[in-house]
């Protein structure tokens, strides 16, 4: 299928690149990797009149320390992040992720801004932002804002972001020691989106939970923090019955969709699976790295 006509920009700079958005507004859709906005240019679900491709607005693409946070810049392509060493040392939970999203073909032209702008609560990066509180910095015309990530998140496929701000990047918190993460997730396929996946990291100190994380996607239009399952997990050992109570507690307050993937019973079995199994993998690995002093 075609794609519709559009008037095309390309800027170079981000401060072009917030002029034009600041000038076309509502009638603008920012170009990154492409690899959720084309199919819907091409489906003809979204309509814009300019089409801003930010792709050659180099300077924001890359990954640096900011304030105890692991800041990595909108245009970072996602397989970047995921070969990243600083990816893997301060966000573990952002690197056991990525190799989740899509194929390799996908992450290679996809970026973690333009995703996280996307905001689709079936992926893998809203669960994990949602999860680890990252937080979103944008740049207006006027002047720039930071956005916490349990604000970002709006409604379907609808973010915070104001139609004349840039989304220029995201910033993770870097991990505290004895920290370990899983992140899993039931796909009917390797490279599909997922039916329901969990993102959970747990701090350990003299082997109790000091800081439990735990965020769904694909159980609601936003991805969903449990957040009475962290609090029962706080202060608590490690253990088989912990973990099961959790699983209720995580679950209790979702409602799931239903679709030709999954009732909302079976999404809501998995999602309980999924927090069991993944409680243990963090687990397991917090105490790994507890012992080492290291995260």
């Amino acid at each position: 299928m075609k794609l519709p006509s559009v008037e095309y920009e390309a800027p170079t700079t981000t401060a072009e690149a917030v002029a034009l958005l600041a000038e076309h507004q509502d009638e603008a859709s920012v170009l990154a990797g492409g690899q959720s906005l084309i199919p819907l240019l091409a489906l003809r679900l979204a309509r814009p009149a300019v089409l801003i491709d930010i792709n050659g607005v180099t300077e924001l693409s890359g990954v640096s320390r900011v304030n105890g946070h692991l800041a990595i810049g909108a245009m970072t392509r996602e397989y970047q992040a995921e070969e990243s060493a600083a990816v893997a040392s301060d966000v573990p939970l952002l690197a056991a992720a990525l190799p989740l999203i899509g194929h390799e073909a996908i992450r290679s032209r996809g970026t973690i801004g333009g995703s996280l702008a996307h905001a689709d609560a079936a992926g893998e990066l809203p669960a994990v932002a949602l999860a680890l509180d990252a937080e979103f910095v944008l740049r207006g015309r006027a002047r720039g804002r930071v956005i916490p990530a349990a604000d970002w998140f709006q409604g379907y496929l609808t973010t915070a972001r104001r139609p004349e701000e840039l989304l220029t990047e995201i910033r993770f918190p870097v991990a505290a020691p004895g920290t370990g993460v899983a992140f899993q997730e039931v796909a009917r396929r390797h490279g599909d989106f997922a039916i329901v996946g969990l993102a959970a990291s747990l701090t350990l100190a003299g082997g109790v939970i000091t800081d439990a994380r735990l965020a769904f996607s694909g159980v609601a239009d936003v991805p969903v923090r449990a957040a009475e399952a962290e609090a029962l997990l706080n202060g608590e050992r490690p253990s088989a019955e912990l973990f099961d109570e959790a699983a209720r507690a995580a679950t209790a307050g979702i409602d799931p969709p239903a679709d030709l993937h999954g009732s909302a019973e079976y999404r809501k079995k998995i999602a309980a699976t999924l927090v069991r199994r993944a409680l243990r993998a963090a687990a397991d690995s917090a105490e790994r790295n507890s012992a080492q002093g290291r995260h």
